[in-house]
C-alpha cells in the first residue's frame, strides 16, 4: 500500500505532496531557517516543539527511487522523490522530532560531486555545532553507492558532539516490502536519541548502527550490505529505538579537520591494482589535473615491480601517492624505504577522502605522510 502510494507521489513530481497520514497539528511560526533554505516543516504546536529539533537533509539515491513496477529493484530512477515525501510517508516522525527538510540534491549517489558533499559537512556544522545551533541533530538520505564516502567526509569533518546519522535504502520507494520508510524512522530515532551523543557520524540501515569511520558497503544487492567487517557494529535498532553495545568512544587514531575556510576538493584519483599492472593510469591521472594519487593496491596495499618507476616519477612531481588496499579491509603498514604514504586503516574511497582534507587545507607531502603514518607506525614501534 505505501509502495503504490509512494510511487504516486512520484509521477505527480511533487515533493510539497499532502501528507499521507498526517495529524492535525495546529502550525505555529517556523524558526529563522534562512542559512539551510528549508523546504519543508513538520506542523507544530506548544505539545510538538517540546520535541528534539531534526534538520533532514535529503540527496536523493534509492531511497527516494521511484519505479513504474513495484518488483523492480535494478532499473529504477534514484531520487525520484522529495524530502517532503519522504518525511509524510512515516507519519512516526512527527512524534519523534520537530522536523525541517532540505532537498540538498536528488541524484543518484553515484553522481554526487565533491561540492555536494563539502556543502553538506558545512550545513551540517551550522546546523548542530555552538552554544546557539538551530537544531539537536541531523539525518541526511543518500543513495548507497556513495554513503560510505559522504558519512566518513562528516565523521572526520564536523567537530561537536551532536548525533549525526546518514541513512538509504537498498529498495527503491515503490518497491514491495521497501526498506526506505523504517530506514528512515530508525535514522530519526536513531539521531534524537541522548545516548548517540559523542559517537561521531552514524550510518543506521538495516536495524544496524555503525560508525561512519569504519563502516562499508559490502553486498551490492541486498539488504544487508553495510557492515564493519573487523570492528562490527556499534549497535541494533529493536522496535525502532537504538540499542547501543558499549559506550561512546573515539575510533583509534581518528582526527577531526576544521574545513569551514574551504572552498573545494581538490581531485585525488584511485587507481586499481591487479597482476601485470603498470600503474600508466597514474600519468594520465596527473596530467587531467590530479592533486594526489591513491592507489587501491594488493594484499596489504602492495604496488607491481613494473608499476613503481611510473609511481616514482609521478612523486618526484611534488604529487602525494597513498597506498590502500583493494581488499577494503585490513592495515597497510609504513615501510622505512617506500616513496608512497601508508593509507593505514582506510580502505580506497576514505584514504581519498582523507587525501582531500589534506590537500585543501594546504599540508605538505610530509605532513601529509605523518596524518596517515604516524598514528600505526608509532603504535608499532612502541613496544
Amino acid at each position: 500500500m505505501l509502495a503504490n502510494v509512494l510511487l504516486s507521489l512520484a509521477l505527480a513530481c511533487s515533493a510539497s505532496a499532502a501528507p499521507l497520514v498526517a495529524p492535525s497539528f495546529p502550525t505555529v511560526a517556523k524558526r529563522d531557517n534562512s542559512p539551510f533554505n528549508i523546504t519543508y516543516s513538520s506542523p507544530r504546536n506548544a505539545t510538538y516543539d517540546s520535541l528534539p529539533r531534526l534538520l533532514i537533509m535529503a540527496t536523493g539515491g534509492t531511497i527516494a527511487g521511484s519505479s513504474t513496477s513495484n518488483t523492480d529493484s535494478t532499473a529504477y530512477t534514484a531520487g525520484a522523490i522529495g524530502v517532503a515525501a519522504l518525511v509524510e510517508a512515516v507519519p512516526e516522525l512527527l512524534e519523534t522530532a520537530q522536523i525541517d527538510g532540505v532537498q540538498v540534491a536528488n541524484v543518484g549517489s553515484n553522481s554526487l560531486s565533491d561540492a555536494i558533499a563539502l556543502n553538506i559537512s558545512k550545513l551540517a556544522t551550522k546546523a548542530v555545532c555552538g552554544d546557539d545551533a538551530p537544531y539537536d541533530a541531523v539525518v541526511i538520505t543518500h543513495g548507497t553507492d556513495t554513503l560510505e564516502e559522504t558519512a566518513f567526509f562528516l565523521d572526520i569533518t564536523v567537530n561537536c558532539s551532536a548525533p549525526i546519522v546518514v541513512v538509504g535504502a537498498m529498495r527503491p520507494a515503490t518497491a514491495i516490502s521497501a526498506d526506505g520508510p523504517n530506514n528512515l524512522l530508525s535514522a530519526a530515532r536513531t539521531a534524537v536519541s541522548p545516548l548517540s551523543r559523542d559517537r561521531g557520524t552514524l550510518i543506521t540501515l538495516n536495524d544496524r548502527i555503525c560508525s561512519a569511520f569504519f563502516c562499508q558497503k559490502t553486498e551490492a544487492n541486498t539488504l544487508d550490505t553495510f557492515e564493519s567487517p573487523e570492528f562490527g557494529c556499534l549497535g541494533h535498532l529493536l522496535s525502532v529505538q537504538p540499542f547501543y553495545h558499549y559506550p561512546p568512544s573515539m575510533p583509534t587514531f581518528k582526527k577531526v579537520y576544521d574545513i569551514s575556510k574551504v572552498q573545494s576538493l581538490p581531485p585525488v584519483e584511485i587507481i586499481y591494482g591487479f597482476q601485470g599492472s603498470d600503474f600508466h593510469l597514474v600519468k594520465s591521472a596527473v596530467e587531467s589535473g590530479a592533486k594526489g594519487v591513491v592507489t587501491a593496491g594488493t594484499g596489504a596495499g602492495s604496488l607491481s615491480t613494473a608499476g613503481q618507476p611510473l609511481i616514482d616519477s609521478v612523486i618526484a612531481q611534488g604529487i602525494p601517492v597513498v597506498r590502500s588496499t583493494k581488499i577494503n579491509s585490513g592495515f597497510v603498514a609504513p615501510s622505512t624505504n617506500a616513496t608512497t604514504i601508508a593509507g593505514g586503516v582506510f580502505n580506497p574511497v576514505k584514504t581519498r577522502r582523507m587525501l582531500q582534507v589534506l590537500l585543501a587545507l594546504g599540508k605538505t607531502n610530509d605532513e601529509i605522510r605523518a596524518a596517515f603514518e604516524e598514528p600505526l607506525g608509532s603504535y608499532l614501534t612502541q613496544f
